[in-house]
């Protein structure tokens, strides 16, 4: 379709062909641009909400709750004698391992109840298995106590073989120290309650029985031939416990021996010296009369999970108080149903445990993270049996005859909003802390993985890189666009601009292989720079307006700024060289030693100061550029109207240049922080990566952006410590989304106020 046709002008023929030829090339020209523009900027917000949206469906899975499905359930008519005193799962989930009072020891498969495997303990005749403890570290290590005092020591291993390619997997039944029982309690009285305690060097087994408490310690010495070991026995004599013993626990590293006895007291007895074990604390577990129903060690075996007649459950771990003593600290607590808790079920590796009370309700928690996943009723009784699978995939749920096998989905319990963004008490901590340590070197080590110490690492960066770039760009900016001369200023802004497309990973490496030693080695030298540069300037400047006008006048206009050149580099070469001569001075040879004997301020080579020097080189080509355009595009007519009224340059400058320019320098700054916020190499070269939350400048940091370049290769994909990186880009980005929605608010008001000058 062609334009309209435009009536003929004097000495101009519009209608000609090759007119509307140019007339209808323009008019599809015109409307090319105008929806190129449209689908580009369209094309851009939606790039910009597709990131959204995939780092959302990449972070959502972390904040859902556990879900259970019931996959069987099979009924079993047993006797009192028949019932299970013990069950466990092997890691596949696919038998399921229990042993009876009598002895036997039998494996099921899960999903039909269907008995696979049959083995019996080698129990003296005459005796029955009165009650069942697993080591803390080793869950396959159990320990039977017998009616007649004794405890026979065993393993359940499993084979995997794949036979006509499928799994088969066949247990095994093992006795590490032989088949023989072990004498613990005295007069042929029955073991109520047992615990067992492997290590390298030691073997500790503690057990109630006639009314007093015994341990017996067997020191293992190996045959590195045979491969054999042989148990030293020693009988331990231990403190004695008021009221009637309910429970007792051996930590694993065999310092601790955990006594509840009564309604709600523990007493915690020191055993380190096995030869001289004494009480240490008495501590009372619950509040308002509530009586302690059962007691057991979390993942690792440093906490204990109390569980009372209210359904209160609760951790426990050991810290050391002002005076450096231990002592049972209260950590935190859960609920379940207000019903008494039956059951407390660790998890084989996390921080967190099933739970059951006597009206058969099941709640699954995680320590650390504070929070209850599920809770859910399902049994009319009490549950008999809990049991949950090594990979924490699958629980049994026995009650009333009946076992339920359940499938359970729990992929993140370790995260929430208090986990990432609060203060935990961890295990071995005294206290609560930010912490963000990912990984470890251990497989009993608790990922923890708060965003606060990297969020404040991000923000320390920017902030003393701003401190330095802000300052030295605008200033620059309004010299350059102000007050030098154009001849100058078309040689100095495209070299300052050309700084900015230095990769930053050069940035990086020099200042974390060149720029950090040399501070380290010229501490005073770098101060006195900060100091005597600007005084030499001044005083400079100070000495050239006292000099006669015809010298003054011999230098162009705007071309001043050339004669500071050879002040700032004598004044900073002076500076550097004083960097001993005062260090000998007032700091007694070393700065940095100084600082940390006499202010107790550490000093770490790649630390804060060395980041803000070299991300504030890289942040000031961005803010100068900007801040220049927007101080070179004001009117000229503005400042000669200024100055036609009588006012100085100056203060043309600061009351219409500034002022009209106040939009685009508002907008070079927070350009500026958005890349500082956002950059990589240079913190990831430059500030040794320490996820601590410092404010002292001579410490390092580690930011979001270099958390995640460092991580990200090293993560599992699908994992809680995968997705969490994700999170971490997710909050860059909203900061950054957020911090422009704002600058872009405050700018449109400074245009607003400013354009009627």
């Amino acid at each position: 379709m062609y334009p309209p046709i435009i009536e003929d002008s004097p000495g101009v023929d519009y209608n000609t062909p090759a007119h509307k030829r140019h007339q209808s090339l323009r008019f599809f020209k015109d409307h090319l641009t105008r929806w190129s523009v449209a689908v580009g900027g369209l094309g851009v917000i939606a790039a910009i909400l597709l990131i959204f949206i995939y780092l959302l469906y990449e972070v959502a899975p972390l904040f859902k709750s556990a879900d259970i499905e019931q996959t069987s359930t099979w009924t079993q008519t047993l006797t009192e004698e028949q019932r299970p005193l013990y069950q466990s799962m092997e890691e596949q989930a696919e038998l399921a391992f229990s042993i009876t009072a009598d002895g036997a020891m039998t494996f099921s498969a899960t999903g039909t109840g269907a008995q696979k495997y049959h083995y019996s303990l080698p129990l003296p005749a005459g005796t029955s298995v009165t009650t069942i403890a697993n080591d803390p570290v080793d869950n396959n290590l159990l320990a039977a106590g017998l009616s007649n005092g004794q405890v026979i020591i065993f393993k359940h291993l499993y084979k995997i073989t794949w036979p006509d390619d499928k799994r088969l997997i066949t247990p095994k039944i093992s006795y590490p120290y032989g088949e023989q029982a072990i004498d613990l309690i005295a007069g042929q009285q029955a073991v109520s309650h047992l615990s067992i305690s492997d290590s390298e060097d030691q073997l500790l087994l503690t057990g109630y029985g006639d009314q007093r408490l015994y341990m017996t310690a067997f020191t293992k010495e190996l045959d590195f031939l045979t491969e054999e070991v042989t148990l030293t026995e020693e009988r331990i004599t231990l403190p004695e416990v008021d009221g009637r013993i309910h429970d007792v626990l051996i930590a694993p590293d065999q310092r601790w021996l955990f006594v509840q006895s009564g309604s709600d007291e523990l007493t915690l007895i020191d055993i380190s010296n096995l030869h001289q074990p004494h009480v240490v604390s008495e501590t009372d577990l619950t509040t308002h009369s509530a009586k302690v129903t059962t007691m057991t060690f979390l993942l690792g075996g440093t906490s204990l999970l109390i569980g009372d007649d209210t359904g209160m459950i609760s951790q426990w771990f050991m810290v050391r108080d002002k005076q450096n003593q231990w002592r049972l600290q209260r950590i935190r607590e859960f609920e379940l149903t207000g019903e008494p808790i039956t059951q407390i079920v660790p998890e084989h590796r996390r921080k967190g445990f099933l739970a059951a009370d006597d009206k058969g309700n099941v709640g699954i928690f995680y320590t650390t993270a504070n929070r209850t996943l599920l809770t859910r009723k399902l049994s009319n009784g009490p549950v008999e049996q809990l049991v949950i699978a090594p990979r924490s995939n699958y629980m049994l749920v026995s009650s009333n005859g009946a076992t339920e096998f359940w499938r359970i989905e729990n992929e993140h319990p370790e995260v929430s909003l208090s986990a990432l963004w609060g203060k935990v008490w961890y295990e071995g901590y005294e206290q609560p802390e930010y912490i963000w340590q990912s990984s470890a070197s251990t497989n009993d080590f608790e990922p923890k993985l708060s965003l606060t110490p990297l969020a404040f690492g991000t923000l320390k960066a920017a902030f003393y890189a701003m401190l330095l770039a802000t300052p030295l760009a605008i200033a620059g900016a309004i010299y350059t666009a102000y007050f030098m001369a154009p001849a100058m200023r078309r040689k100095v802004k495209p070299v300052i601009e050309l700084m900015e497309a230095l990769p930053t990973v050069i940035l990086g490496f020099l200042a974390g292989l060149w720029l950090a030693p040399l501070i380290e080695n010229n501490l005073a030298g770098i101060f006195a720079l900060l100091l005597i540069v600007p005084v030499s300037i001044v005083l400079f400047a100070f000495a050239w307006d006292s000099m006669p006008g015809r010298i003054r006048h011999a230098i162009p206009e705007g071309w001043q700024a050339a004669l500071l050149i050879p002040v700032v580099l004598i004044s900073g070469a002076i500076a550097m060289n004083l960097n001993g001569t005062i260090e000998a001075t007032l700091f007694n040879g070393d700065l940095r030693t100084w600082l940390t004997s006499e202010l107790g301020i550490p000093y770490d080579q790649r630390n804060a100061l060395v980041v803000g020097l070299a991300m504030g080189f890289a942040v000031i080509p961005t803010i100068f550029s900007i801040a220049e355009d927007a101080i070179f595009s004001v009117p000229k007519h503005l400042s000669y109207g200024s100055l036609a009224l009588g006012a100085t340059p100056w203060q043309t400058l600061m009351r219409v240049v500034l002022l009209t320019a106040s939009p685009g320098i508002f907008s070079a700054v927070m350009i500026g922080m958005g890349r500082a916020v956002g950059e990589t190499m240079i913190v990831l070269m430059a500030t040794g990566n320490t996820p601590i939350m410092d404010a002292n400048i001579f410490e390092g940091m580690r930011t979001l952006a270099a958390n995640i370049a460092v991580e990200m290769p090293e993560s599992e994909v699908g994992s809680s410590h995968y997705r969490i990186l994700f999170l971490a880009a997710l909050v860059l980005f909203l900061f950054t989304f957020v911090v422009n929605t704002a600058a872009e608010m405050v700018r449109h008001r400074l245009r607003k106020k400013y354009s009627s000058l």
